[in-house]
């Protein structure tokens, strides 16, 4: 990738504690990230066998301008999903990219089963380490022993899983550097489908460019990194973090919560970004080769004995989380919230499935769906107690209604009713926006049922036509296989236009052109839709919960027709692209 003219492939086989290394010349033509990533999900999955199957692979890219451009931070996981059993992708930052870039590793594709708990040290090779003693802890607990017994010159990078990876909860994640997070999706359960509890990429090679780019090296670095810190994006997300948009949201009648039955909150101002940064923010934290510092660690005291034995516990926070666990649920306060973030973190669970997982067993409780000997206890919106012995029910499958639940809404209201308030969007649960048919219908159509693949919340808050939001919806998606593939973080959109992605790939030595650019990007959506159809998934299956039609939005209540109508526009649009 940089530097050479192939991509650096490790492939680990868990069964046999073997690994290898292959040069794939003709991967360089998906450029890096989420591009290889879908092209070696594609080689490798298994679509006859179960999502959690010692076959199915976990992918793992970085890109081209990984670390030696600002804000190029992110790495791509591609997996089976095990929550909507169709693809898989997920994004995290950190240290990881970096590690991998001075390990001289572009992509790695892991398959198989360990016979016991294991983790990996991928240094200068591969080391597969018993990991039985940690089986059964936590994701804190557990990065204490992997920074402790790891040894090894260089950038290091840990990923590891907690219980509810364990445990197989389709909505696992897995934590990358303490702060970051393979979040969607359920990596989580993949890992512990393989044994696999953690992981350490240890790298010390030395990042050359080539001394006749230099000079042009140098002018597209410092051009970039003086065009981002002077944007709105240092003012924005250094300064309060994307928990800003909490308030903004609510005044337009966009912030989901109690599961969705309201948009305006309350307690908005308690729980707001500016709240947030006035009462608890301790820290701010950047990824890796990154100049803004989004991540925002807050602090609480916790009791761990008798007799006033207090700890300091840090955790970070952001929009997502701070809607999730704290709107969605009905908690009024920064300390309530980030305590509830910190046993979703030690337990390892995304933190969006379940948030919106509590609200719908909320409301379900209420209604009588549900009954307290599913619960275990009433759940009442706003009570912090019960909700954080439910997160640890649901990562350790407590009984049969945390074992439903620890397979997300869709499957818990289809199993015990309550389907119209159950708030998911092809079986991923819905992120921290209600802002109309470019949120609601974008997250539907998806390449992985996520608002970042689209932003359609974007789209409905630049007042875009409702004629234009379908192709909206189309052309963000493409842009963003090109973005995420150079792995550049998506705070960094808007400086990272073609203009300039053109000129950082000339500055490392790879030439591209618009048209290349375009080309690329729609190949890549095609492979995402390829590996779609093996898996069975057709956006035809899209069924929108009455829930989303109720609650009002920045652009009022939304019309049931107009949005199948505008599944069925985009649908058509696939099809186009899928007869290329």
């Amino acid at each position: 990738m940089l530097n050479k003219d192939f991509i650096n492939v490790l492939y680990i086989d868990m069964t046999n504690e073997q690994y290898r290394f292959e040069e794939r010349k003709d991967l360089l033509k998906f450029i890096g990230g989420t591009g290889v990533a879908a092209k070696l999900l594609e080689e490798n999955i298994k679509p006859e066998l179960d999502p959690l199957a010692p076959e199915q692979p976990i992918i793992f890219a970085n890109g081209p301008l990984s670390f030696v451009m600002p804000v190029c931070t992110k790495v791509v996981a591609t997996f089976y999903s095990p929550h909507t059993r169709e693809y898989g992708e997920s994004h995290a930052g950190g240290r990881l990219a970096m590690a991998m870039r001075f390990n001289n590793i572009d992509a790695i594709v892991i398959t198989g089963k360990a016979k016991h708990p294991e983790y990996l040290v991928i240094d200068d090779k591969v080391l597969f380490k018993d990991a039985r003693a940690m089986w059964g802890l936590s994701v804190e607990d557990t990065g204490k022993i992997l920074r402790q017994h790891t040894s090894g010159s260089g950038i290091r990078s840990s990923m590891r899983i907690g219980r509810a990876g364990e445990n197989f909860v389709t909505y696992a994640g897995v934590n990358v550097d303490t702060y970051r997070h393979f979040g969607r999706l359920g990596l989580g359960a993949v890992f512990g489908s393989k044994h696999l509890k953690g992981i350490v990429i240890v790298g010390d090679e030395s990042v050359k460019i080539p001394k006749e780019n230099m000079k042009k090296y140098r002018e597209v670095y410092d051009s970039i990194y003086d065009t981002v810190i002077k944007t709105d994006v240092m003012e924005k997300y250094h300064a309060v973090g994307t928990a800003i948009n909490v308030l903004p949201l609510n005044e337009m009648n966009s912030l989901p919560s109690l599961n969705l039955q309201t948009t305006r909150y309350e307690h908005a101002e308690a729980i707001s970004g500016e709240n947030f940064a006035k009462e608890v923010l301790v820290r701010k934290v950047a990824c890796s080769g990154c100049p803004i510092g989004c991540i925002h660690i807050g602090q609480f005291r916790r009791e761990f004995d008798d007799g006033y034995e207090y700890e300091t516990v840090n955790v970070s926070y952001d929009h997502e989380l701070v809607f999730a666990l704290g709107s969605f649920v009905g908690l009024k306060e920064p300390e309530e919230v980030l305590q509830l973030i910190d046993v979703v973190e030690r337990e390892g669970l995304d933190a969006i499935s379940t948030g919106i997982a509590l609200g719908w067993a909320t409301e379900a409780y209420k209604r009588g769906y549900i009954t307290i000997d599913d619960t275990l206890m009433p759940f009442e919106f706003g009570v912090l107690p019960n909700y954080m012995a439910a997160v640890h029910y649901i990562a350790t499958g407590k009984n049969e209604f945390y074992k439903a639940l620890g397979r997300g809404v869709e499957f818990a209201a289809k199993k015990y009713g309550g389907e119209e308030f159950a708030c998911h969007l092809g079986g991923n649960e819905m992120p921290g926006y209600h802002t109309g048919y470019g949120s609601v219908v974008g997250f539907a159509v998806g390449s992985r049922h996520s608002h970042l693949d689209n932003a359609g919340y974007s789209i409905d808050q630049g007042k875009v036509k409702e004629e234009e939001v379908v192709k909206k919806i189309f052309d963000e998606e493409l842009e963003r296989n090109i973005l995420t593939s150079l792995v550049i973080c998506l705070f960094a959109r808007k400086v990272y236009n073609r203009e300039v992605i053109i000129k950082a790939l000339d500055a490392v030595g790879m030439q591209m052109d618009y048209k290349q650019l375009s080309n690329i990007a729609r190949e890549i959506l095609r492979t995402k839709y390829r590996i779609k159809a093996k898996l069975g998934y057709s956006l035809n299956k899209i069924k929108i919960p009455k829930r989303f039609f109720k609650t009002i939005t920045l652009n009022g209540r939304l019309d049931e027709d107009k949005a199948n109508q505008m599944i069925k526009e985009y649908i058509r649009v696939i099809e186009d692209l899928m007869k290329e």
